[in-house]
């Protein structure tokens, strides 16, 4: 009897494959390097270009001058007296959208005939600019803080509300039909079954109106201009100085940095609050 063997090829630690939270991990790390590397790259263009005198310095200051600055700017108790006051319209405007935004997505979502009345008017709505309102709200609301906050709920609502109308159409049927087998009610069934559902998406509509948010606020502050406070406010008075043209660019990267720790952080409570739902997507994939 002849037996026939097919030997393994010997394994090393490089040839495992990488599944799981490792693999994940990994791509993360990845992804990072590589947006420094994008970061590192643009700011030694800048830096060059700023050095070689290609553009008048008083315009264009070398990098280094403008991240000096940053860092300056960070010690100075008025800068962050601005940074607190934007940060302030922001919060509470994007506190307010996501209150009204909610349950207005999940009754529109819910209620196909409401969703078909008001659609036209959403559609209308939506993709007005919050700063083309400027204008016409400086009219009835004198108050700046007051002007800022309500300008990002109308900006910002739109993102949350879009994300939950479509999110309850995607709800499992099953799960529905299992609810109506136990009696739930049309309240229930949105807060039992519907809102666990769309939740993760109601998040992600959150984070995308939070940009927006602050988009708005520093907009209004820079247009409108009458508050005391706020990095808008702080980009105009540097601006006056023609002479300290870094000062001007670290007020702009400071809303730019400001958005950016923002959006780090919202996507890291998205993970950590819906370990189950990025579990399901990426073991799908």
């Amino acid at each position: 009897m002849v037996e026939s063997e097919v030997d393994a090829p010997a394994g090393s630690p490089d040839d495992t494959v990488v599944t799981g939270p490792a693999r994940q991990g990994r791509s993360r790390a990845t992804r990072g390097v590589r947006g420094a590397i994008g970061v590192l790259a643009f700011l030694v263009i800048w830096e060059i270009i700023g050095r070689a005198g290609i553009v008048d310095r008083t315009f264009l200051p070398p990098s280094s001058d403008v991240l000096w600055r940053l860092v300056t700017l960070f010690g100075d108790g008025g800068f962050l007296q601005d940074i607190a006051a934007t940060l302030m319209a922001w919060g509470s405007g994007l506190l307010i959208s996501t209150l009204i935004a909610v349950p207005a997505g999940l009754l529109l979502g819910s209620l196909p005939g409401i969703n078909s009345a008001v659609r036209v008017l959403v559609e209308f709505l939506r993709p007005i600019p919050g700063v083309a309102l400027i204008p016409l709200a400086l009219l009835v609301i004198p108050d700046q803080a007051d002007l800022e906050r309500s300008l990002a709920v109308y900006a910002s609502m739109w993102p949350i509300m879009i994300n939950a109308v479509y999110a309850v159409g995607e709800v499992d049927p099953v799960a529905r039909d299992m609810a109506k087998c136990f009696g739930v009610g049309r309240l229930g069934m949105l807060t039992r079954v519907a809102l666990p559902s769309v939740a993760p998406f109601i998040a992600t509509g959150v984070r995308v109106a939070s940009g927006i948010a602050l988009i708005v606020i520093v907009s209004t502050e820079l247009i409108a201009g009458g508050g005391e406070h706020g990095l808008g406010m702080f980009i105009v008075n540097a601006s006056a100085d023609a002479e300290h043209g870094d000062l001007l660019y670290a007020g702009v990267a400071a809303v730019g940095l400001l958005g950016f720790v923002l959006d780090v952080l919202m996507r890291q409570g998205e993970r950590r609050l819906f370990r189950w739902h990025y579990a399901r997507q990426e073991g799908s994939r």
